[in-house]
């Protein structure tokens, strides 16, 4: 007799069924077949949905991102390095041309403390009673530790979490760095990074447990369990002779205003500050390039997996309309000028050739059609594209909703799933039992008019 997938599960056991028992549990679970179709049809269109929002999501960040770094006189100013070893550095805003003599005395850093080493990151340390472990972050200097104004870490350890394991995973939890080293020699180790800066020092208390108290306690002024194997400290540079201290190693506008520094190693650079009309052309072009980018994007999810879609429109249309309106700050007759047309499909078109003309002529005024204290076209543009990705737009309503109806119809599924499992294992027993023993009425009825098995468990 020919047999189906089907399988009949009792103590253990499973069997194979014939395909007349498979057919007669696919007729009885009919509708619940066709339900459970409409409830994967509803996931997938939720899921194929939530990524189509999270691609509009991404290149509307994307778009903002290079908008915004055009803003101030970003558009058309430049920083150089003489020396990419020691630092790097680029223009954000009103940086002065001018070339600044900068020497970086010291990286900053964060504190660095490890434990004593342990034969096993999963062995139990003490005995599990409850036991509390503060963190505190300040200054640790020659008048002793002083807590700052960052607010301090507590986690508990018990016997669900005490091995060195647990431990870093309930420090990364609560948002402290931690990992668990095995060392050359196989032992193991507790590591604590802290975040860079000299106000960023910690000491840690710990209150219960004798054993967890002995692994981590640590008092810069007293007890100290863990080793510290680097300080937490400021990063220093002088900049034409004046000190400039810094608690990250990305140092912006207050070595030199107007311009990041990213220093990477102790030394001297010289930073060149330059502004030419050849990098606001540049600067334009990659703008033009990645607005159209925006767009294109935006075309391809409108014919595609967010059509009709509410944020989507909302998008092309307010974005459009900057460039086709300005935004009432900005003459759409002096972008054309400036060779910037919007063409039928609603990318920009650049003519390079009235561009250089324009910025041969007046390049201040071409770099403020596009910022200009927050009125330009590429502060509107950016401004927008942040709007439409915040936290209270349609957009993030949408994903909200989308993820949440997600979660839904996932769990339905799965109950669905274990019911309808259940229904056709018990199915396939019952109508199996009925064949072997050559008995019908309980699969066809009887002619006493008691019902069909179908009837029974429909």
């Amino acid at each position: 007799m020919a047999t189906s997938s089907i399988s009949s599960t009792t103590s253990s056991t499973t069997s194979t069924v014939s395909t007349d028992v498979y057919n007669r549990v696919e007729q009885v679970m009919s509708s619940q077949t066709t339900a459970a179709n409409k409830l994967n049809a509803s996931l997938t269109s939720d899921q194929t949905k939530l990524s189509a929002l999270g691609q509009l999501q991404s290149a509307l960040a994307n778009f903002q991102q290079i908008a915004a770094g055009l803003t101030g006189d970003g558009l058309s100013t430049t920083a150089a390095s003489s020396a990419s070893s020691v630092l790097s550095a680029t223009s954000t805003g009103s940086a002065k041309s001018g070339t600044y003599a900068v020497e970086v005395q010291q990286l900053a850093q964060g504190q660095f403390l490890t434990s004593a080493a342990s034969s096993s990151a999963s062995a139990a340390i003490g005995s599990g009673a409850s036991t509390t472990v503060k963190i505190e972050f300040g200054t640790d200097g020659d008048g002793g530790f002083k807590a700052g104004s960052t607010a301090s870490k507590t986690i508990t350890i018990d016997s669900s979490n005490n091995t060195l394991d647990g431990i870093a995973a309930a420090l990364k939890t609560a948002g402290v760095d931690a990992s668990v080293v095995k060392g050359s020699d196989g032992q193991y180790t507790l590591n604590i990074a802290g975040q860079s800066g000299a106000a960023n020092s910690m000491r840690i208390n710990v209150s219960g447990d004798a054993s967890v108290k002995n692994l981590l306690a640590y008092d810069p002024d007293g007890t100290q369990n863990l080793t510290q194997t680097a300080a937490a400290q400021d990063a220093i540079l002088t900049v034409d002779g004046k000190q400039v201290t810094s608690a990250s190693n990305t140092v912006k506008d207050s070595a030199i205003s107007g311009a990041t520094l990213n220093l990477t190693a102790a030394g001297k650079s010289n930073v060149t500050v330059t502004q030419d009309s050849s990098q606001i052309g540049a600067n334009l072009k990659a703008f033009v390039s990645a607005y159209n980018d925006l767009n294109a994007k935006m075309l391809k999810l409108q014919s595609g997996d967010l059509q009709s879609d509410t944020a989507l429109k909302q998008a092309m249309n307010q974005m459009s309309l900057l460039i086709k309106t300005g935004g009432g700050s900005v003459s759409v007759t002096a972008l054309a000028k400036a060779g910037v047309s919007q063409d039928a499909k609603g990318n920009l078109v650049l003519d390079d050739g009235k561009l250089q003309t324009a910025l041969s002529t007046d390049s201040a005024s071409i770099a403020k059609l596009f910022t200009n204290d927050g009125s330009g076209i590429a502060d509107l543009l950016s401004a927008k594209a942040a709007a439409l990705t915040g936290d209270n737009s349609v957009l993030t309503k949408e994903t909200t909703q989308t993820t949440n109806e997600i979660a839904t119809l996932t769990a339905k599924k799965t109950k669905m799933t274990a019911a309808m499992t259940t229904q056709a294992t018990a199915l396939a027993a019952l109508y199996s039992a009925q064949s072997e023993t050559g008995s019908g009425s309980a699969i066809n009825g009887t002619s006493s008019g008691t019902g069909t098995l179908f009837d029974m468990l429909g």
